[in-house]
């Protein structure tokens, strides 16, 4: 973070100063995890269900914070704790972000400034490996904060518009909703220069009560532009297209449809299922090469997102079109492969889970498996699907038919409808297996699987197949 002192602080956050002067000096990151304090730094003391940061407050500060973002005034074992004093946690850790970042966009403008430049990305479907291309793409051209793993909330956004300073050029946000209004919040601490939207599609339902309530929670990303800003928009979702109207400024389609500003042609799949395409730039006239590193075609799209935010942003298409073909996915469980000792190779994209993304990831596994490989998909519950959630699971079982995967493993109780939805299809036999648990799928497969298969292991995070999806990699050994 910028330094600041605490006085700034609390005047950015409407708090009040306990046990510390004013003139005190802030230099260090903010966390709020009191294990990552480093001297300097200011620790936020947010509240929880099951752990309370207040009580790591003297911890932090024995670390070294030397500012403490707390709710009540605190004491230490050697008295007073240095804090800011607000009345409500998160809002003031949101306030505080909105604050550093009109600071830097004030200096940014300055003779010799950065530019600085923020894009939002959104979407039901690609978030973060969009978020993680377009970080590589800018990271190469200058100065780039972009969040780890998943920092999509109000939380993790604010923590990561923190980790700007005056050199930083682009500061690239992955901003997430559940529910109306949350991108509203997200744009009101850092309204983008360029709003990039992915999908709308069937994620969080039961959060937003149907598709359509979707469509306009994500077009929040939209109307929150900075006056003038980009929209960069899938030309391909007639609800994504819609959201045009709501932008104060330029609109930039990238896609597959014909009046698509940006697109890709001539998309072909190697043996591992990683696509090789022309990067059209149709304004200019300009097309380049790309040849991707990412596993599974739905990447592409992901791809041309990025580039389009490129582009928007000042890059040229020679440094997008090199930057997508030397970039690797950077998050973990998503469409990550490991190659076993034993022969077996691993698709893990247990992260996260949607009907949209459920689908993508099994026809990669069928490109991958090809007709000389088994294909073993290992899928786990779809959450906050709200009254979709059967007949979503049960639309997942019958693709599974479809595109003649071998072996089905169905983990939980909460996947059952995927057997279902199988055997409805015309599965039979021992092609479709259900497994109580993570542990029961994994005892199952260890004495199943042999050499030269292809094995896909896909669910939502809060299922836990993650940990399945970590132990399938290890193995083998």
């Amino acid at each position: 973070m910028i330094a600041l002192t605490a006085a700034e602080i609390a005047a950015a956050t409407g708090g009040a100063l306990s046990g510390v002067a004013p003139a005190t000096v802030v230099t260090g990151p903010v966390v709020v995890d009191s294990r990552e304090v480093l001297p300097g730094g200011l620790f936020v003391a947010l509240p929880g269900e099951n752990v309370d940061g207040h009580d790591f407050a003297a911890a932090a500060v024995g670390s070294g914070a030397a500012l403490v973002l707390a709710a009540r005034a605190l004491e230490g074992p050697d008295g007073p704790l240095p804090c800011v004093v607000v009345p409500d946690v998160e809002r003031a850790l949101g306030d505080l972000a909105r604050d550093v970042l009109v600071r830097l966009r004030e200096a940014a403008v300055e003779p010799g400034g950065s530019g600085l430049r923020v894009v939002g990305v959104t979407g039901s479907v690609g978030k973060t490996t969009t978020k993680d291309l377009l970080a590589q793409l800018c990271g190469a051209a200058g100065p780039t904060v972009a969040p780890v793993r998943s920092f999509n909330n109000e939380i993790g956004l604010p923590l990561t518009v923190l980790r700007a300073d005056e050199s930083t050029r682009f500061l690239v946000l992955e901003m997430g909703a559940s529910g109306p209004g949350h991108l509203t919040y997200l744009t009101d601490i850092a309204p983008p220069d360029v709003s990039v939207v992915l999908v709308v599609g069937q994620a969080h339902l039961g959060g937003f009560g149907g598709i359509e309530a979707v469509a306009r929670a994500k077009s929040e990303i939209v109307a929150g532009l900075v006056p003038g800003g980009t929209a960069v928009l899938n030309s391909d979702d007639q609800r994504v297209r819609a959201m045009a109207t709501l932008a104060p400024g330029p609109v930039v389609l990238f896609g597959a449809s014909s009046d698509a500003d940006v697109r890709a042609l001539d998309v072909r799949l190697d043996g591992l299922g990683r696509a090789r395409f022309r990067l059209v730039h149709v304004p200019a006239g300009e097309e380049r090469e790309v040849t991707l590193r990412l596993v599974g075609e739905h990447h592409v799209h992901n791809a041309l997102a990025a580039a389009t935010a490129g582009l928007a942003v000042g890059l040229s298409l020679e440094e997008v079109a090199a930057g997508l073909s030397a970039a690797d996915a950077l998050s973990p469980h998503r469409m990550h492969v490991v190659e076993r000792p034993d022969g077996v190779t691993v698709v893990d994209d247990s992260y996260n889970a949607n009907p949209d993304s459920m689908r993508a990831a099994l026809k990669a596994l069928a490109v991958i498996a090809g007709r000389e490989r088994r294909s073993v998909a290992v899928l786990g519950e779809m959450l906050e699907l709200g009254d979709e959630h059967r007949t979503a699971h049960d639309a997942i079982g019958r693709l599974v038919v479809r595109l003649n995967i071998d072996l089905t493993v169905v983990v939980g109780d909460g996947a059952r409808a995927i057997r279902d939805g199988a055997n409805h299809e015309g599965s039979w036999g021992d092609e479709v297996v259900l497994a109580d648990d993570v542990d029961a799928a994994a005892a199952f497969l260890e004495q199943e699987l042999r050499p030269g298969d292809v094995v896909l292991v896909k669910s939502s995070y809060g299922a836990g197949l993650w940990r399945l999806g970590d132990r399938l990699a290890e193995a083998g050994a």
